[in-house]
């Protein structure tokens, strides 16, 4: 049940990133997407909880290997990594607030890194469990 449970949350956290994705790619940097809600709620509504589910996925089914559920995680955080940097290289540092875009990223990359760390690890777990059994 635990795994189940973990999966839907960590497929929850993927739409979220797609949805955050595809509408800040579609306001083209300009803040402005097909949600029409301006960056800074889009990243509490949408950005905030699509970090906060794989981490929890990972820790209410510590205790159990699943190989999906380790790749579902991954993903994850390959997608916050990603369109952080994407968002980044799209931006042009013209004025200080777009340099403090960058600063503001900084630690969304740091936790997409660790999400894709805690992914890795529940497949470790799950190659442990194999060889073990």
């Amino acid at each position: 049940m635990t795994i189940k449970l973990s999966i839907i949350i960590t497929s929850i956290s993927i739409l979220l990133l797609v949805i955050y994705g595809a509408d800040a790619a579609i306001g083209g940097g300009t803040g402005q997407g097909f949600l029409s809600v301006d960056h800074k709620i889009r990243g509490v509504a949408l950005g905030i909880p699509s970090v906060v589910l794989p981490i929890v996925a990972y820790f209410i089914s510590k205790g159990v290997s699943s190989k999906p559920l380790g790749v579902l995680i991954i993903i994850s955080g390959l997608l916050t990594v990603v369109g952080s940097v994407a968002f980044l290289a799209m931006q042009s540092f013209v004025t200080e607030s777009d340099k403090n875009r960058m600063v503001e990223f900084g630690p969304v990359i740091a936790v997409g890194i660790f999400i894709i760390v805690l992914g890795a690890i529940k497949i470790k777990k799950s190659f442990k469990s194999l060889s073990v059994s």
